[in-house]
């Protein structure tokens, strides 16, 4: 399965000129969520290189995001008022580009067993990583389409999120501790997208059930095609296909990574990380 099933994480990374002018770098690590476009250089299946995808990004053109338009990344670039970051694999990320930071998420990617061991990145210069959880695995149209009858989530996937997600706020807090500070925030995505698809109109969104691009019910079968069911109105929907959010409902997740309270973020939001670092 595409999204949902891997946790995927933000590094910030803090640097000083020799003219002591502060930059930042942005490196992204994870799965479909937040590829930005490296499976158009890998033999995968996992693509998002034709349309209808990327039907609202500013090019109307598909990039190898999983969405209609920005994915999370981008857009948290774009409120922290950063260039954008490249994939890993693109040829452009060279030179300058570099010092912006680069994305290294991938489709497909799912969990490693050595994921605990990753988080050891701050040895090697992050000063700041925002890992998310898991999301709402049981309520995707892709689980709908095939477990539910009235439209209900299902509960054994749903409980797996629920067991999941609490020790990974609990690993997080340890290593916090080990270090003697907050470098790992924990941004609880479950509880974000839980809000918007247990009351959708509360938010602006038609549905939290149907997908606005895919066949079949709750258009959650196979990928999104030009042959697909397409909705119209993409902000009307929480799901773009069957596995990933619309614009929209990323720009709703990232507005509480950036100024959530800590049901959301946990020690604290984005904001108030960037703007401790800036006085450090």
């Amino acid at each position: 399965m595409l999204g949902y099933l891997s946790i995927f994480w933000f590094v910030f990374i803090t640097k000083v000129s020799t003219i002591q002018a502060e930059s930042k770098a942005f490196f992204v690590f994870g799965d479909s969520l937040v590829d930005n476009g490296n499976n158009n250089y890998l033999a995968t299946t996992a693509r998002a290189d034709s349309p209808p995808y990327g039907i609202d990004y500013p090019s109307h053109r598909p990039t190898g995001r999983f969405s209609n338009g920005l994915n999370i990344p981008d857009i948290i670039s774009e409120k922290m008022g950063w260039e954008p970051t490249l994939p890993y694999l693109s040829p452009e990320l060279r030179g300058k580009n570099l010092a912006i930071g680069a994305n290294f998420a991938s489709a497909g990617v799912g969990v490693l067993n050595d994921t605990g061991y990753q988080f050891r990145l701050y040895k090697l210069g992050p000063r700041r990583v925002l890992v998310t959880g898991t999301g709402p695995l049981g309520c995707v149209p892709a689980e709908l389409a095939q477990h539910s009858r009235r439209g209900e989530c299902a509960q054994e996937l749903m409980k797996a999120a629920s067991l999941f997600n609490p020790q990974l706020v609990k690993m997080l807090t340890k290593l916090n501790n080990e270090f003697g500070k907050d470098v790992f925030i924990a941004a609880n995505t479950n509880q974000m997208h839980m809000d918007f698809i247990t009351n959708p109109k509360q938010f602006g969104f038609r549905t939290s059930k149907e997908a606005c691009c895919g066949q079949g019910p709750y258009n959650g079968l196979g990928l999104c095609t030009p042959l697909s069911n397409l909705c119209s109105n993409r902000d009307e929907y929480v799901f773009w296909d069957p596995f990933h959010p619309t614009e929209r409902a990323n720009r709703l997740i990232v507005q509480q990574i950036l100024e959530g309270s800590q049901k959301y973020v946990y020690p604290m939001n984005l904001s108030a990380i960037m703007a401790m670092d800036s006085r450090a």
